[in-house]
This record gives C-alpha cells, sequence and structure tokens, in this order.
C-alpha cells in the first residue's frame, strides 16, 4: 500500500447580519490559483498547529478579526480528488458566527475583503467561488439554520444585552421569512434556560420600552423552534 502525501488546510464560513440580512465575509484572493476570484478566507495548517489554532490564526491575518465574541465550531471536512489544482488537498471548514461587525482587513495573501450578502440561489453577480466553496458556504448557511432550531445558536448574532424582538429579526434573516411576534415571544421565554431577564429595558419609538434579555444556561432548546415549513 501506497500511502499519498496530502497538505491540510483550513477554510472559514463567517456568517453575520448586516444592513438587515445574512452576510457572509470573502476574500478576493491575491495570488495564484483562482486570483482575483473570490473566496472564503483560510489557509494552510501550520506543521505545529491545531486545527482550532489554524482557524483563529486564519480569520485574524487574512481580515482582522477575532472570533472569539462570537460563535465558532467544526462544520465538515473537504477532500474530493481535484478540488485544489495545486495537488492533494484536504480542508477542514469552520462555521463562525459574530455579531455585526466593521468592516474587515485584508491581510497576507488576500488582495481585498468584504461582507457580500448570500442568496440561496446566487452569493453576487459576479463569477461563482473559488476551489469548491460555494458547497463549503451552502453547508455552512444549512447548518446555521438548522442549528437555531435547536440550540441557543440565534444569540451569537446578537449583542450580550438584546430584546426579543431583535433575536426574532435573527430567526428571520436567517431562515428568510417572516415569524408571529407574539407566538414566537411565547416559544422562546417558555424554553428552558434559552434566554433570561436582565432587569433592565431598552426605549423604543413608539409604545412601551422593550425588555432585555440575555443568553441563559441551555445548550439545547427544549421545545425545538422549528422552521416554518414552506
Amino acid at each position: 500500500m501506497t500511502l499519498t502525501m496530502a497538505a491540510v488546510t483550513v477554510d472559514l464560513v463567517l456568517l453575520t447580519i448586516r444592513q438587515g440580512g445574512l452576510q457572509v465575509l470573502l476574500v478576493e484572493r491575491g495570488i495564484p490559483p483562482f486570483r482575483g476570484r473570490w473566496a472564503l478566507p483560510g489557509g494552510f495548517v501550520l506543521p505545529d498547529e491545531d486545527l482550532d489554532e489554524a482557524a483563529v490564526r486564519e480569520l485574524r491575518e487574512e481580515t482582522g478579526l477575532d472570533p472569539q465574541s462570537g460563535h465558532l465550531e467544526q462544520l465538515a471536512t473537504y477532500g474530493t480528488p481535484g478540488r485544489d489544482p495545486r495537488g492533494r488537498v484536504v480542508t477542514v471548514a469552520y462555521l463562525a458566527l459574530l455579531p455585526d461587525l466593521p468592516a474587515p482587513v485584508a491581510g497576507s495573501d488576500a488582495s481585498g475583503a468584504s461582507w457580500r450578502p448570500f442568496s440561496a440561489d446566487r452569493l453576487f453577480s459576479a463569477d461563482r467561488l473559488a476551489f469548491d466553496h460555494d458547497r463549503i458556504l451552502a453547508d455552512g448557511v444549512e447548518r446555521a439554520r438548522s442549528k437555531l432550531e435547536y440550540t441557543p445558536l440565534a444569540t451569537a448574532f446578537c449583542p450580550p444585552e438584546f430584546t426579543v424582538a431583535d433575536l426574532r429579526t435573527v430567526y428571520e434573516t436567517v431562515w428568510q421569512t417572516t415569524l408571529d411576534p407574539r407566538n414566537f415571544h411565547r416559544k422562546v421565554t417558555s424554553a428552558e434556560g434559552f434566554v433570561e431577564p436582565t432587569g433592565t429595558t431598552a426605549a423604543r419609538e413608539r409604545g412601551r420600552p422593550a425588555q432585555l434579555f440575555r443568553r441563559g444556561p441551555a445548550t439545547l432548546l427544549h421545545p425545538p423552534l422549528l422552521r416554518p415549513s414552506r
């Protein structure tokens, strides 16, 4: 049996909610292959580092952003032969969810970095993403949508203190649907450990001040918040 040597990379699906929509962070590649094409931030894993360390390092180097203020988890591994024209390359993809963030700063091998609106049909009016990043991005968005059903992951898109309306906006944006405000409020506040009141309120332009909440201790939602059937 002959062993095949493969290089290992990490790629990041970094999602946030900006300007009223779900957006993904992309970098414009400054080096071959796919020079000038948009791609997910990422790069090769160094010989002396763990995969998680590589993911955090690449995010900082290519964008200047730090995932510690949000959620970071391993998504999946992709190793289809030919996915990288440089040779046999296996990538470990990560999903990162963070609150509204400022404009990123491109790093070492990226000539640009930008938030781009996500669309299930077409990301934006340009060529498809480099490598197999279209597939990785689609998998990352579906993972986020699914986890909003049975975990408190939606709070990763929110500031430390938020209203139920803020949380509903997250669900509506990620699921691309409209939810009944009263029904949603009932489900959120009845799910044990999902959110807990801070004891303070936020002023609104109309009506009474809105109660502020923070994320509770729950890791799973019971009962879950299921996506509306289409």
